[in-house]
């Protein structure tokens, strides 16, 4: 005990000490400072945050000490006292003091009591009669606490004070009490507002995924969803609360069954029916344990499958590079399929690239792709003579899970799927097998495709440009290509002639290339010899551009000097003998003039009829199964065409 009074007299001692040194006067009555009209209303406003969190609990002290003599005050940070509450006796008495709302309660305003004392020593303390400084208040006793935020910073102080004669350590504890409520009211009112902008910021986080999410409790009941999901199963966001998500996605009872079994359940597949019609979707599905790890919950995520491909091709290397600008060629020939291709390019139809190897068949179909209203979407390119035989059909098409042994779990999405939208280019189509080929030609003619192993039927919207170095007439003959998928093919057939046949086209590449290559081998343009270029106009240049492209990189590694030996002993390749590609061809080179490529849509399908007709011996029938149309449209078309 006389250690506390010992503290207590310290305290005094140090504050009355700070009393002289502020210039108080033992004979002041009144505070130093006292704001006063619009001072008193902005310091309010300022302190509003601690009036509301403390007035309820001033009204609890004032029910306990009223009519006892006490008056309650509440000061800010300053000592600045912000509400008077207290008997109207006490309050008027106060008042004669000038210890009204506005007025600094502080050491440097009033010399020592327990409201300025408090802030000054971060303590509570009691000051009683001549323990003031000021005489006029050593009627008084007054205790007082600092009220701190949840950072430990003064924001205010509260304080009792009543007649000396009632001095009591109670009403310190009363005040200490009350403070310690106030600041647990702080740290739950901090905490709630963390709860609500941690709440806020995962709803705005939720929102901009544009994956559909739902939250479940135990029993499959909806407790939470972002618009996407209300979007993806056409239900109001409000109404949605507590129904039961077994009519959208019944297998979340699986999905529990696997959470407690410890597995996950990720990437899977599934299908909603909504008023008759079923879309897929990609499933995630993630569990909500509480803090004993007990499963309390699910969260479900669905995303189109549509976006999922979208994405992937997005990240993948499945996109278009080149345009029709970046094709090099001013020969006659080249220019008009260069033109020709451009004038195509928006059509649906389906376009056969026809030429020899290293001809630049890939960069046409890129460019078409490019100068088309699928721009946007993907470009995937498929090499059906690189692929196994065995692995074309999944590759193109996919395959469901389980459709066979080692087969991935969940599936696998084929190309087709993949390029949904856009544009895929089947690469050495004469390569394909005929089974398969049958597969392809379901597709062409009616627009979906079915996975390996499954049974749905998936539409797919996708341009088709297929390219050949193959003679596919001559195939045909043989067996080993289809004539029906022949015909599907070559709606609108490109011949690219090949380099031996476009004159000039070969110095402009050669120098083009010179250019890209010392580009990328960082090294100099090399100079180049008369006879380099002799050679470069007179060989016949079997492996056409790219042969040209190797042999340059070949020039610039070597300084201007190539380890190439190029004659005209391998010959170029004779190429499609038939009689409609080789009048293609000879109109092409020998009447320049000539405007072969501008055919127009309508003279291309008269053209495919009357050269169906012609090999199916005028047989309508076979004919109409062939072109993939009815008798009677076949029938319509031959009138127009006057082909009756």
């Amino acid at each position: 005990m006389n250690s506390k009074i010992n503290i207590q007299k310290n305290i005094i001692k140090k504050s009355h000490k700070r009393s002289e040194e502020y210039g108080i006067r033992k004979n002041q009555v009144f505070p130093s400072k006292i704001l006063k009209g619009k001072e008193v209303s902005s310091n309010l406003v300022i302190n509003e945050y601690l009036l509301r969190i403390a007035n309820p609990f001033i009204g609890i002290i004032y029910k306990i000490v009223a009519n006892s003599g006490f008056f309650i005050l509440l000061t800010d940070y300053e000592g600045c006292i912000i509400s008077s509450v207290g008997d109207s006796e006490i309050i008027t008495e106060s008042e004669r003091l000038n210890m009204v709302v506005g007025a600094y309660m502080n050491e440097r305003s009033i010399g020592t009591n327990a409201m300025g004392t408090a802030i000054c020593e971060n303590q509570a303390i009691q000051v009683t009669a001549s323990e003031h400084f000021l005489s006029a208040y050593h009627r008084w006793t007054c205790s007082a606490a600092p009220i701190h935020n949840e950072e430990g910073t003064i924001i205010g102080t509260l304080n009792l004070t009543g007649e000396s004669h009632l001095v009591h350590t109670h009403t310190l504890g009363l005040v200490i009490a009350a403070v310690m409520a106030i600041e647990n009211q702080i740290k739950a009112e901090q905490t709630q507002y963390k709860l609500n902008e941690t709440l806020s910021h995962m709803e705005s986080i939720i929102e901009a995924d544009p994956s559909g999410i739902l939250s479940l409790d135990i029993d499959g009941k909806v407790k939470k969803l972002n618009n996407w999901a209300c979007s993806m199963l056409n239900l109001e966001k409000e109404k949605s609360i507590d129904i039961s998500i077994d009519k959208y996605i019944p297998q979340w009872r699986d999905i529990l069954e696997h959470f407690q079994k410890g597995e996950n359940y990720l990437d899977m597949e599934t299908t909603i029916s909504l008023k008759g019609i079923k879309k897929s979707y990609n499933l995630n599905a993630y569990p909500i344990v509480d803090n004993k790890d007990t499963i309390i919950g699910i969260v479900l995520s669905l995303k189109g499958i549509q976006k999922i491909f979208n994405l992937v091709n997005k990240y993948a290397v499945m996109s278009a590079l080149y345009t029709f600008d970046d094709i090099i060629g001013d020969s006659t020939n080249f220019i008009q399929v260069i033109r020709y291709a451009e004038n195509i390019s928006n059509s649906p139809s389906t376009v056969l690239l026809l030429g020899e190897s290293g001809t630049g068949k890939e960069l046409i179909a890129q460019s078409i792709h490019n100068a088309s209203y699928r721009r946007n979407s993907v470009f995937i390119a498929v090499n059906c003579g690189a692929l196994p035989k065995n692995l074309i059909e999944s590759e193109l098409f996919g395959y469901a899970e389980g459709a066979f042994t080692g087969s991935k779990k969940g599936g696998h999405v084929g190309k087709f799927e993949l390029a949904n939208g856009g544009t895929i280019l089947l690469d050495e189509i004469g390569e394909m097998p005929l089974d398969l080929q049958v597969t392809l030609l379901r597709v062409l003619q009616e627009g979906y495709i079915t996975r390996i192993g499954g049974n749905k039927n998936i539409p797919v919207d996708v341009r088709i440009i297929a390219a050949t170095k193959k003679n596919l007439f001559e195939e045909v003959k043989k067996g080993t290509f289809r004539e029906d998928l022949f015909y599907r093919l070559s709606v609108i057939p490109i011949l690219i002639p090949p380099l031996r046949e476009r004159g000039n086209d070969r110095i402009s590449l050669f120098n083009h290339f010179l250019k890209i290559k010392a580009q990328k081998l960082d090294k100099p343009i090399p100079v180049i010899s008369q006879d380099i270029l002799n050679k470069v106009i007179e060989y016949n240049w079997p492996g056409n551009v790219r042969e040209l492209e190797n042999f340059v990189e070949n020039i610039v590694n070597f300084n201007g000097k190539s380890s190439f030996n190029i004659t005209n002993s391998i010959t170029g390749i004779e190429y499609f003998q038939n009689q409609e590609s080789c009048q293609q061809k000879k109109q092409i080179n020998d009447n320049a003039n000539e405007e072969i490529f501008y055919m127009t849509l309508e003279e291309n399908e008269k053209q495919t009829i009357k050269t169906c007709l012609k090999h199916l011996d005028g047989n309508i029938t076979k004919a109409s199964n062939k072109l993939g149309i009815c008798r009677t449209t076949l029938y319509s078309k031959m009138k127009k065409y006057n082909l009756l």
